[in-house]
């Protein structure tokens, strides 16, 4: 019998929405594996070699046995949280797939692992050259479309779009959309948050506890400045937690997109107490430094803190590429001026940088009469004021073209930590003048802040703290502060360097308050590169076989937590 009309259409019918379930499933996993960044765990994929191309291996954990056994619970959730900061930090990152990019080192524990270090086939601490056969780095990295032209990017007429907490992506139609990332990284975000109330529920500290539970609810409206106030009230919790998205290193087109990242902290106690007193001089410290009232009118906020923490986990932004060992935090200008910021130091990082990297350098390229001076002590007073220098100078600009970070856009990364460098240094002089620190810690400062610029170069023009060392050491070599003979060792001239030093930090503050975004640019051309010179002198710290930075065996096995 021949089929009716009616069967026939009912045929057809049937079979093209078969057709379009198909397509929608199909795209449905194209989508999913787009994103996806849990992948399965195969033998091997967990080792962890002693030296991954330059990077050496440290175990991150802490003495656990002081804790209680709700600490443990809580902090076993803080470390949850951070590891799905992790996983949206790849897709901020990387614009391919993590786990198809991942597959291709099984079995190569090496690679695979400098793989993790670099989330991705570009290497951080080398311009972000491909290390493996791959094509450039987008300048935006996964923050915009990667055929966007910035002119399409002005033109879009949308108040969010330079949000520190939105991508921007194509619409069906091509054109470019906004999107805020609670919405972006919704299956993430609303995981992280669950934990993080978790957490608050075991949290003995109020200030903690709210701070906690105020973050979770950042994280799923994109609104950060309540949690960030509340932040600032945490200062007596043994535990802390800054996570989120945070930095903008990563964006290397506008430098206006913050990138995700989870870092787990456990109070040093004695080392905190020890730089409790210069909290107190931060406002005076502001009027002293050398430009004209109009460029130091800002005044820090009276809540900021210098306090000592060890970190017991890294993921995401923090965990590549050369690992954070202090913060200034948080970023946004407007709890700058009314309440300040937190400065905050690791010290178990601090060490490790210093006893593998920094101190085995000084042999390589320094006087050895200065060696001497180069010690511990003073690299961990150059990295926390360093991080003090971050809150203070100025966060508007004079001359109405707004914040100096959207002001000098791209460039202002880089010139950002040229003037923490620097302002460190400056800030060690005047508390010398003021009887606080000893004219011997002044010169070990000076000593072993200049032996640093080769620890930090090593980063690349890939990194704004490489680039701003880069400026440093030019700015010292065209202002004569030191000497280098012709077997590449180098002896500092102390007396110059102070005086090239509160010149060079004069010009960082007129350009930031200028907002002078052609002059940045110019000098980041002229003096951020890495000359001949310089890379002979890095070819012969690498052939010493000095690692470049360090990364961890880190997590909740190792830390003992269930």
């Amino acid at each position: 019998m021949m089929p009716t009309v009616i069967e026939i259409c009912c045929a057809v019918a049937i079979n093209q929405i078969k057709f379009n379930m198909k397509k929608i499933l199909t795209t449905m996993t194209v989508i999913t594996a787009m994103f996806a960044t849990s992948c399965g765990t195969k033998k091997g994929d967990c080792v962890y070699p002693e030296n991954a191309r330059g990077f050496a291996l440290i175990e991150l954990k802490t003495d656990i046995s002081q804790f209680s056994e709700t600490e443990k619970q809580m902090l076993a959730y803080l470390f949850k949280a951070s590891a799905l900061m992790d996983d949206v930090f790849w897709k901020q990152a990387y614009t391919g797939n993590k786990c198809e990019f991942l597959k291709q080192f099984e079995g190569n524990a090496v690679d695979r692992m400098f793989a993790k270090i670099n989330y991705g086939p570009w290497e951080r601490l080398n311009g972000n050259l491909p290390w493996i056969d791959y094509g450039p780095k987008p300048l935006g990295a996964n923050f915009y479309p990667t055929d966007m032209t910035i002119e399409e990017f002005e033109a879009l007429d949308d108040p969010n779009k330079n949000s520190l907490y939105t991508l921007i992506r194509r619409d069906e139609n091509g054109n470019l959309v906004v999107i805020w990332y609670h919405d972006a990284f919704k299956e993430e975000f609303e995981k992280a948050a669950n934990y993080l109330r978790k957490a608050a529920e075991l949290a003995e500290d109020p200030a903690f506890k709210r701070y906690l539970e105020l973050r979770a609810n950042a994280l799923l409206t994109s609104d950060y400045l309540e949690s960030d106030m509340a932040w600032m009230d945490v200062k007596n919790s043994k535990f802390d937690i800054i996570i989120g998205p945070i930095e903008t290193y990563e964006d290397g087109l506008f430098g206006f997109k913050s990138a995700t990242q989870g870092l787990v902290l456990v109070r040093d106690v004695d080392w905190s107490k020890r730089l409790d007193r210069y909290t107190a001089m931060l406002p005076e410290l502001q009027t002293q430094l050398p430009v004209p009232p109009r460029f130091r009118a800002e005044v820090p906020g009276a809540d900021s803190e210098i306090s000592v923490f060890e970190a017991v986990f890294y993921q995401g932004d923090g965990n590549s590429g050369a690992k954070s060992i202090a913060v200034n935090l948080p970023n946004d200008e407007r709890v700058h001026l009314s309440r300040g910021s937190r400065k905050i130091q690791f010290r178990n990082s601090m060490k490790y940088k210093f006893d593998k990297i920094l101190f085995p350098i000084t042999d390589v390229v320094m006087n050895p009469e200065q060696q001497k001076y180069i010690t511990f002590d003073a690299f961990f007073e150059n990295v926390t004021f360093h991080e003090v220098a971050h809150g203070m100078g100025i966060k508007n600009t004079i001359n109405g073209k707004g914040t100096v970070r959207h002001a000098l856009r791209e460039t202002y990364a880089p010139i950002e930590e040229a003037k923490a460098d620097i302002m460190s240094l400056y800030l060690i002089d005047i508390l010398h003048q003021r009887g606080e620190m000893s004219s011997a810690d002044v010169y070990n400062n000076y000593i072993t802040f200049f032996a640093g610029i080769f620890r930090s170069t090593r980063f690349g023009a890939a990194s704004a703290h490489g680039r701003a060392n880069m400026l440093c050491l030019n700015w010292y070599k065209d202002h004569n502060a030191f000497v280098r003979d012709e077997n590449g060792i180098y002896t500092v001239d102390v007396e110059t360097m102070r005086v090239a030093t509160r010149d060079l930090l004069t010009k960082i503050l007129t350009i930031q308050g200028n907002g002078d975004y052609a002059a940045a640019k110019k000098w980041l051309d002229e003096k951020s590169s890495i000359t001949p010179t310089l890379q002979s002198d890095l070819d012969r710290i690498a052939a010493a076989n000095i690692p470049r930075d360090i990364y961890f065996r880190q997590g909740k096995n190792v830390m003992g937590l269930k």
